[in-house]
């Protein structure tokens, strides 16, 4: 399977919480959800934390040529 875009991932995530939430999930599952939640979240994170890391970079070459 094809690893999800942010947007993708979050669109998952909403739901299988929104299942959780309303008890629209089997017990047989829950289990195999909330697994599946975790590894959306890891990709999110994954994902804001690299967009931060280039954000940052960015930043500072804008600092560094404003210095010049």
């Amino acid at each position: 399977m094809e690893k999800p875009t942010y947007s993708e991932a979050i669109e998952e995530l909403e739901k299988i919480v929104t299942e959780i939430e309303n008890e629209d999930i089997p017990v047989d599952e829950l289990s195999s959800k909330v697994k599946r939640a975790a590894e959306l979240i890891h990709i999110c994170k994954t994902v804001l934390y690299k967009t931060e890391e280039e954000v940052n970079a960015v930043l500072k070459d804008l600092q560094e040529e404003k210095k010049e």
